[in-house]
């Protein structure tokens, strides 16, 4: 049976830090957009405000969806232990690299800020629990570390700039429904 409550609770946070893949959807007017995401790129800063890292890549739909004031939701889901399903409902902020919180969250990660896109705050609003009695059993191995050793080497060559703004520009707000 599923539970919808408001905010996170400490269950559900362990819960979180638990996984190893989670799902990013976001939607601002037409499409959705579902996204896998993986390596250690979630915090929880309390009980309703996450913070997600995003590395560079070929487009950047959360942050078309985001600046267009869209709807995101993240989905976690148990692939050992005991089935379950959360989903936690939010709206984003988008913390760019000249936001003077931009190097204290690259620090909570440890991460190299140069090769971090950007950040997100994920506001939750709703917190819904579900069985997961469905989702399969699988065994986690390891995390594919050449998506982040390609960005650092490009950020190494001076590229990762160049490679941002050409995979990515900001929606036109005027043509989002």
């Amino acid at each position: 049976m599923a539970k919808q409550y408001k905010v996170l609770k400490p269950q559900d946070i362990d819960f979180i830090k638990e996984q190893k893949l989670f799902y990013l959807a976001s939607c601002s007017g037409s499409e959705v957009n579902l996204s896998p995401k993986g390596y250690d790129s979630i915090r929880i800063l309390d009980e309703s405000t996450l913070l997600f890292m995003q590395y560079p890549g070929s487009g950047n739909r959360t942050y078309r969806d985001t600046q267009a004031g869209g709807e995101i939701t993240l989905v976690f889901n148990a692939f050992v232990g005991k089935p379950q399903i959360l989903r936690l409902f939010c709206k984003a902020e988008i913390v760019e690299k000249d936001d003077p919180a931009f190097d204290e969250y690259a620090n909570i990660f440890g991460e190299i800020k140069n090769i971090v896109r950007n950040f997100f705050l994920f506001k939750i609003y709703a917190v819904e629990t579900t069985c997961g009695e469905v989702v399969p059993i699988m065994e986690y191995k390891e995390d594919r570390e050449e998506y982040r050793e390609w960005a650092i080497k490009l950020d190494k060559k001076g590229k990762l700039d160049e490679y941002n703004a050409k995979t990515f520009t900001p929606v036109d707000l005027s043509k989002v429904k």
